[in-house]
């Protein structure tokens, strides 16, 4: 039964004025599924809409009058999936899961190791002097360990499959099922009937292996939801809703509605969209639009959800709530991008729905010929399961995660961490490389800069000052301290921070508060702080430094032969300094999220295929939208959840990196898919023909399962002499990463 949970409070109301909500839901082992639940919820009478995401498990749905949030949930359960507020209970049901999926990998390993210890002896016994009366014993015992297990560590792709079944489909888990039954039930035949070769060990492998990827899959998707998908979460999910008589009263932000009056407090952040309508206060809006500086507010100016108030109450006037503000914007920009990605999921499996019908009808029509031909029903089913093994995709199924894994593990001691399994794939085929300016090309804390002959006392004093103050330039400042913070320190809303030291005035802030003129050797483009004691006086600068190897970086992608250029949102004059510096042409500013979505889908129609380096929330939708994406373990948590691999470290040598290693790990995939052809090409008709045992067909299928993981294992020799030794060796970025 579904859970009591009031649904209505977390129901908004979309552009189109149709009711709209947001539900995760279980269950979902495919992507087969996709259809099943669209289709399945928009058949209801007046749902309009039906999405489901598939990498975040998110389903939105848009209705009329004519249906309600509990049908909803009820059809979903009816279909065989649960359903609950995508702001709820989300991440604890996929940590449920995950432990669930991680106790059935250890219940398939446990028996996996105690079964083969048995076959080991039963393979050599077969070879000296083994009894059939010992070997019948090892194979009843195997089988005591296996049938238990199998019918619990199976229980993700049999659940599946059913499912499947029941709603008249096929998915990659029927034929799992239908493989791991047909194992057991011959190899309990033949240990009735006195056979030397039984298949308990094969069954169990298969299912340990098959686990283990299905788990190591769900806990990469699993962190990416609970990171990404409840992206509200930067607005938070309540709010301070003024009344008629002017009390606050405490709201879930899907209930605010335009027109409505919200009390934002000093260090809070914005609920929604809205106008100031009174109070005064700086807001810092990094995460939502990349303007690094903090945004002086007054009444009349707009302030979007997501932003981070500064030491002055406001009230707003929401113009955009419910699901209706920019941060939603970025949340629908990243599901429509991360929808295309999911092209890959759905092809796997439109192939795994074509192979398995043509696996088991050629196992079939090799056993219908042999008994056409004359043999016994026992041979010509031993010869339908020597097919089916042999034909088992194991070496086709390593040939891609194997060259994965050991790159990952290459590329991971560069300072790289992946978190989409076809990274590499997409990243070889990169021609465009396209960066962030803040966080990115620069690094994320701000530099100060100090005016030559700069009183190093004055500068430590500052620092000491500074430590006091809540502005965001006074943090550059503060590491410059040269002792604790000051007593009695005063700050003036708007200027700075002021104290008394040794008998004279001592002001950090603005140069009117410290009464100094701004000097004229500073970098262009700095913002300007200030420091006056008693008479003596100095003006700093505070910028964006540069990665320390920015520039190599950039030099050796275009030496490459890829095309690099720049998307930011932070103001023209701060870009085009970096850009010039770093000798980039193509330096575009100012740009939102969607505006970085159309310079890709730009470049996209272009045939270019683009490499996506960012940081902020407003890179998020760009970083999903582009071909693949990095981002520095800096940036955002949203950003990195949707990036395909996360950087760590100061420097951007891990970006090289990750080209070099992805051209190599996608010649060695291509090299290990010819390699599983050629297998198949040969001992499918050996064994369609009778010359192979199932025995010998299990130890072709590891055979071949080897030969494409010992090539893969090449993916992990050092970077040749046209990849860079320079700027980012492993441990250097490592060392800095633990630093």
């Amino acid at each position: 039964m579904t859970e009591a949970i009031d649904y209505s409070i977390f129901v908004a109301r979309a552009e189109d004025g149709l009711a709209q909500m947001s539900l995760a839901v279980d269950g979902i082992d495919c992507a087969a599924c996709i259809a099943d639940i669209e289709n399945g919820v928009k058949a209801l009478p007046g749902v309009v809409r039906a999405r489901l995401n598939y990498s975040t498990h998110r389903l939105t749905v848009a209705w009329d009058a004519e249906a309600t949030p509990a049908l909803v949930v009820d059809r979903l359960e009816q279909l065989g999936y649960r359903a609950h507020p995508f702001a709820g209970r989300a991440e604890e049901s996929e940590a449920r899961h995950a432990r669930w999926l991680l106790r059935c990998l250890g219940v398939a390993g446990f028996a996996a190791m105690n079964i083969m210890l048995l076959s080991v002896s039963v393979w050599s016994g077969n070879v000296t002097d083994i009894t059939p009366e010992t070997r019948d014993f090892f194979h009843w015992i195997s089988a005591l360990i296996a049938l238990p297990a199998a019918a619990y560590a199976g229980q993700p792709f049999f659940q599946s499959a059913l499912r499947a079944l029941r709603m008249g489909a096929l998915n990659m888990d029927v034929p799992i099922t239908i493989g791991v039954t047909l194992a057991l039930g011959m190899s309990v035949l033949e240990t009735a009937l006195s056979q030397p070769h039984a298949y308990f060990d094969s069954a169990i492998m298969l299912l340990f292996f098959l686990l283990a990827g299905r788990y190591l899959d769900h806990e990469a998707r699993r962190r990416t939801r609970a990171t990404a998908g409840n992206i509200a979460a930067l607005r938070g999910e309540m709010a301070h809703r003024l009344g008629a008589d002017g009390v606050p009263v405490l709201v879930p932000v899907q209930a605010l509605q335009p027109g409505d009056t919200i009390l934002v407090a000093p260090g809070e952040r914005v609920a929604a969209d809205g106008v100031v309508a009174s109070g005064q206060s700086a807001i810092d809006e990094s995460l939502v639009t990349g303007e690094t500086l903090p945004r002086p507010l007054k009444a009349g100016d707009a302030v979007y959800a997501g932003s981070l108030n500064g030491d002055g109450a406001l009230q707003l006037t929401v113009t955009a709530g419910g699901e209706n503000t920019l941060v939603d914007d970025v949340q629908r920009l990243l599901d429509g991008a991360l929808a295309q990605k999911g092209a890959y999921v759905r092809l796997a499996d439109r192939v795994a729905r074509l192979y398995a019908p043509m696996v088991h009808l050629t196992a079939l029509v090799a056993a219908l010929g042999w008994l056409a031909v004359g043999a016994s029903l026992h041979e010509a089913a031993m010869i339908a399961v020597a097919v089916l093994i042999i034909t088992c995709p194991c070496a086709l199924a390593l040939a891609v995660p194997a060259v994965q894994v050991t790159a990952t593990g290459r590329l991971f001691r560069a300072g790289l961490l992946i978190n989409a399994g076809d990274m590499l794939e997409r990243l070889a085929a990169v021609d465009t490389v396209v960066f962030d300016k803040t966080g990115t090309l620069t690094l994320p804390e701000p530099a100060l800069a100090l005016p030559k002959g700069a009183d190093a006392a004055l500068v430590g004093l500052a620092g000491r000052l500074a430590l006091s103050s809540r502005h965001p330039l006074a943090a550059a400042v503060a590491r410059r301290a040269d002792g604790p913070a000051l007593d009695h320190v005063t700050e003036v809303r708007g200027e700075g921070v002021e104290a008394v030291v040794e008998g004279r005035a001592l002001r950090l802030g603005s140069l009117a508060f410290c009464n100094v003129a701004a000097p004229g050797d500073l970098p262009a483009g700095a913002s300007l702080i200030a420091v006056r004691h008693g008479d003596d006086t100095l003006v700093m600068g505070v910028e964006q430094a540069l990665r320390p190897d920015a520039r190599a970086v950039v030099d050796a992608l275009r030496a490459r032969r890829l095309d690099v250029r720049i998307l930011s949102g932070d103001r023209p004059a701060a870009v085009a300094p970096v850009a010039e510096a770093l000798g980039i042409a193509h330096a575009d500013a100012g740009l939102k999220p969607a505006g970085k979505i159309a310079a890709l889908d730009a470049l996209k129609a272009e045939g270019r295929r683009v490499l996506m380096v960012g940081d902020g929330l407003n890179d998020a939708p760009a970083l999903a939208a582009a071909a693949v994406s990095l981002s520095p373990a800096t940036g955002a948590a949203v950003t990195q959840a949707h990036a395909d691999a996360v950087f760590l470290g100061r420097r951007l040598a891990p970006v090289l990196a990750a080209v070099d290693g992805a051209r190599v790990a996608a010649r060695l995939m291509r090299q290990n898919l010819a390699l599983a052809v050629l297998y198949n090409v040969i001992a499918v008709p050996l064994a369609i023909a009778g010359l192979v045992t199932p025995l010998v067909a299990a130890l072709a299928m590891s055979g071949s399962s080897i030969l494409v993981t010992v090539n893969a294992l090449r993916a992990a020799r050092p970077a040749g002499k046209d990849a860079p030794a320079g700027p980012g060796a492993d441990a250097r970025a490592l060392e800095e990463a633990i630093a």
